[in-house]
């Protein structure tokens, strides 16, 4: 299947594939980008294979290549033994339950994978990572449950079945459909690979479905930073709230990355605005009274923290992604497999590399920082929706005649919305419990502390799917609000934005089912749709 003269190649080389990257050929299907690898690479793979040879040739033991695994290392095997050995590995750990992982997440740890073997120090021969790479070109995709790795020895149970669909055992998904591996990699032409010594073991021991997940997790969240500052600008517009607490002064001294960012993007959503008010508009308000004192103005000088702190909350989802962000990068660009073979110095070096717990680490702090997002929302919803505290809206945002209206107290608008706001806020917030801390001792007390990355990595993609229904229930709310304000009065981000949401969600006027609309909203946000539309591009994501 030739691709198109325009696509743009991606080379390995193992040291400078970045986590965007990674995001960008996950979620596009095969065809999209091809990948090769880079050819200083593919001469530090032979290096790598060449000495591995010569040891086996000088009958030197070698950790799972003439030795048992794990607590079995003390076991010999024989060299004529070597091809079974690294088969029988991949066999052994078909043993995932749960969920399939989606088209994604398998592209993703694809791509990891074959990136940190381009290290070269792993002793896989080339031939073997080109055959994972045209698998992902072709998007034959391993079928991997997602459960069963404890994040060391690396993801072995998840990864077998990248493995196993590699020489042709198990299923995937090819086409749209579920097929034998073999079946698929003939029709596509595509020789099973006849796992070489080590190379079992070099497909399999490392944390490449833990960062699969992780990469996304964080490509997700920066749409959701983006889109909590959106409903913050939002919000502002909606209460008539006090947008001097964006004041740069304020930021400057307090000059933490995150919040002079998030302070600065809410402005930017802001510019133009006649909805939004400020502490100068409330003077010049008073100067206007003749003859009458402030206090008569009955005014309130600054918004309640959902609001006034907002650049607070979100800056530190920002800098967490930030420093999130390098540890993945470090974490993908690294060999993660055991052994690893030094070429230059020819030496053989026996190691942990496959313990995730820089993700683990990362993403129990990513997802603590992303569900507090989707506390902001559903407080900043609660001031919205409730006439007390909405400035002259109307109570849940449904209209009313009047109390002497018969049909007054009908309809209810948003008031069962900001119900499950908070009960999907109340969830996500439950599952930031660290995972990293949960380490259990297996296989016979070798691996007698573990990371448990993967399932942290699981639990950010987790809280990023609830905050991103609690941040299109908030955003269905803010338009109906702004609508009702005027929608002329808003500024022309806001404007853009509630045109797009009215293209998928009419104008709440009587009580009906608005669950299709909150699926068609939260596409909107994981898409990166609304940022677009608000004028903010791929590339100012940051």
């Amino acid at each position: 299947m030739p691709h198109p003269p325009t696509a743009q190649r991606l080379v390995l080389d193992g040291t400078g594939l970045s986590p965007r990257s990674v995001a960008a050929v996950a979620r596009r299907p095969g065809g999209g980008t091809p990948v090769t690898l880079d050819e200083a690479a593919v001469k530090r793979m032979h290096a790598s294979v060449d000495l591995k040879d010569s040891l086996l040739a000088q009958e030197i033991p070698i950790y799972a290549v003439t030795t048992g695994f794990g607590d079995s290392c003390v076991r010999q095997i024989s060299p004529d033994k070597a091809h079974e050995l690294q088969r029988n590995l991949v066999l052994y750990h078909l043993n995932g339950t749960g969920p399939t992982a989606a088209p994604p997440v398998a592209r993703a740890a694809m791509l990891i994978r074959a990136n940190a073997l381009a290290r070269g120090t792993s002793a896989i021969r080339p031939d073997a990572v080109s055959t994972l790479l045209e698998c992902l070109d072709r998007d034959v995709l391993p079928l991997i449950p997602e459960r069963g790795s404890v994040g060391a020895s690396g993801d072995l149970v998840p990864l077998c079945y990248l493995a196993a669909a590699l020489i042709g055992e198990g299923e995937v998904l090819h086409r749209g459909a579920v097929r034998p591996a073999l079946d698929a990699l003939n029709e596509e032409g595509i020789e099973p690979l006849r796992l070489a010594p080590k190379e079992g073991i070099a497909l399999i021991n490392g944390t490449a479905f833990a960062a699969a997940y992780a990469v996304l997790a964080a490509a997700d969240a920066r749409e959701l930073v983006f889109t909590a500052e959106l409903a913050t600008a939002m919000t502002l517009e909606a209460l008539h709230g006090n947008a001097s607490a964006l004041h740069p002064f304020i930021h400057a001294n307090k000059p933490h990355p995150g919040q002079v960012r998030s302070a600065r993007c809410v402005r930017d959503l802001l510019a133009g605005s006649r909805l939004a008010t400020s502490f100068d508009d409330i003077l010049m308000r008073r100067e206007k009274l003749a003859g009458q004192s402030y206090l008569q103005l009955n005014e309130r000088i600054q918004d309640k923290y959902s609001v006034r702190c907002a650049p607070q909350i979100v800056g530190i989802a920002r800098d967490t992604l930030d420093w999130t962000e390098e540890w993945l990068a470090t974490e993908i660009n690294s060999a993660t497999d055991n052994p690893l073979f030094d070429a230059e110095e020819s030496g053989l070096h026996l190691g942990g590399n496959f313990y995730a717990g820089h993700i683990g680490q990362a993403m129990d702090s990513l997802k603590t920082a992303v569900a507090n997002l989707a506390n902001l929302l559903d407080r900043q919803l609660a001031l919205v929706v409730d006439e007390k505290f909405n400035d002259g809206l109307p109570a849940n945002l449904v209209l009313a005649r009047g109390p002497e209206d018969p049909e007054a107290g009908l309809h209810h608008g948003f008031k069962g919305m900001q119900i499950a706001a908070s009960a999907l806020t109340a969830e996500a917030l439950k599952q930031t419990g660290p995972v990293s801390v949960f380490s259990r001792s297996t296989e016979s007390h070798n691996q007698d502390i573990v990371s448990m990355g993967t399932i942290s990595a699981r639990d950010a993609r987790t809280i990023n799917g609830l905050v991103r229904e609690v941040a299109a229930i908030h955003l269905l709310a803010l338009a109906q609000a702004i609508e009702l304000r005027g929608v002329e009065l808003a500024s022309p981000a806001v404007r853009a934005v509630h045109t797009l949401i009215r293209q998928h969600s009419d104008f709440v006027s009587h009580d009906r089912r608005l669950d299709r609309d909150i699926a068609a909203i939260s596409r909107l946000i994981e898409t990166g749709a609304l940022r677009r539309a608000a004028g903010v591009a791929d590339d100012d994501l940051d």
